[in-house]
């Protein structure tokens, strides 16, 4: 690739993470596309995109650390439930046609953001539930199947794991979109980028421009996610869900 070419790819990074980083998830509405554009085979597109997306936790994580809500057992729960479906839904990918699966996860994902319209104060007030019992391990089943789709399926699943966290868990929106940020960021992209790295091919010379605008991108929508609050990002979320799911369901 010469310069434009890795400076475009940087800008689209960078505009992709922030605005992921704000509404708690969404990044592969422009990265992945772009990569795909510029010639990448989807497998390939899809291990560069996922190995480039941990640079979004890792900004996202050094915003977050700063005025940090995490609570240790609830951080390990996700991890415990996420990743083992994230692990599966990427060795699953590489073999399993995908067009039907994203038609179904476009419809999903646009329901998510009528849902969350639709309830005006969803997310807006911090009032934790299902934390024990049945409904705790319900809820880790949820993280368990949206772990899977986020290991297969890229574009827009940290929206998924945000609106779970809120609907299901009793989070605010800036809590979940911190949670999402660093647990789905960080880690279940971590394992899915091992997964499909190992299993599938990457264009390790597209990474550092990728990476660059994943971290920079991460931490300045992790900044506006705590400047603006709840009202804000519950906006954001509910733009970018609509319009995650439009290029699902366009392809």
């Amino acid at each position: 690739m010469d310069l434009p070419q890795h400076l475009l790819l940087f800008a689209v990074s960078l505009i992709a993470n922030a605005f992921s980083a704000f509404a708690g998830g969404g990044a592969g509405l422009l990265q992945l596309p772009v990569l795909i554009f510029l010639g990448l085979p989807f497998a390939i597109a899809l291990a560069t995109h996922k190995i480039a997306s941990v640079a979004l936790g890792v900004g996202a994580t050094v915003r977050h650390l700063k005025s940090s809500h995490l609570e240790r057992r609830f951080v390990l729960f996700i991890l415990a439930c996420g990743l083992p479906g994230v692990a599966i839904g990427a060795s699953l990918i590489l073999h399993v046609p995908g067009r039907g699966a994203e038609i179904a996860l476009g419809l999903l994902t646009i329901g998510l953001g009528v849902y969350s319209a639709h309830k005006g104060q969803l997310g807006q007030e911090y009032a934790p539930q299902h934390r024990s019992g049945t409904g705790l391990w319900l809820g880790g089943l949820g993280l368990f199947a949206i772990g899977v789709i986020n290991g297969s399926l890229t574009s827009g699943t940290g929206l998924f794991v945000t609106l779970w966290l809120v609907r299901w868990f009793g989070l605010d929106y800036q809590r979940a979109v911190a949670y999402t940020l660093v647990l789905v960021g960080l880690f279940w992209n971590g394992t899915g980028a091992a997964v499909l790295g190992t299993l599938g091919e990457v264009r390790w010379d597209w990474l550092p421009a990728l990476l660059l605008g994943s971290l920079l991108g991460g931490y300045l929508g992790a900044h506006l996610a705590i400047a603006k609050g709840n009202r804000w990002i519950k906006r954001a979320f509910e733009v970018v869900t609509v319009l995650v799911g439009g290029k699902l369901l366009i392809g």
